[in-house]
């Protein structure tokens, strides 16, 4: 692949890996499983068990394993063609995959502000009447 291809792909799959990552670590539908693990990491007896569990409530640790798994599945790897391609693309993906997070986290919390202040300027409105 040319850099250019490899700068498409890595930006593609970095989005992937945040997408996977952010809905198992902050999205309602996994809400149940992420408090068990929240659970199991603080009172498994064993520290290997308590990181395991740890793992799922943390989007930065999940996603470097979300990270490993597309590796393996696409072969994807970056400016070197052997191994130390795989290397440099697994710290680049997920550290590019929590930039997209913590925007869209900023995103959301802007969101949830100015919906708030509508509320507020509504009630304020109709108290007013």
């Amino acid at each position: 692949m040319n850099i250019s291809e490899q700068i498409f792909s890595l930006i593609i799959l970095s989005m992937i890996v945040a997408c996977i990552a952010w809905t198992v670590t902050q999205e309602e539908i996994f809400r149940e499983w992420r408090e068990v693990c929240s659970d199991k990491s603080k009172t498994c007896g064993s520290i290997l068990q308590r990181k395991f569990f740890y793992v799922f409530t943390c989007e930065y640790c999940f996603s470097h394993w979300v990270t490993l798994i597309i590796l393996v599945f696409t072969g994807f790897r970056l400016l070197l063609t052997d191994w130390r391609g795989y290397v440099l693309a697994f710290f680049l993906l997920p550290w590019l995959a929590n930039q997209w997070m913590s925007i869209y986290r900023r995103l959301r919390v802007g969101i949830k502000h100015e919906n708030a202040l509508a509320e507020e300027v509504k009630e304020r409105l109709d108290s007013e009447d």
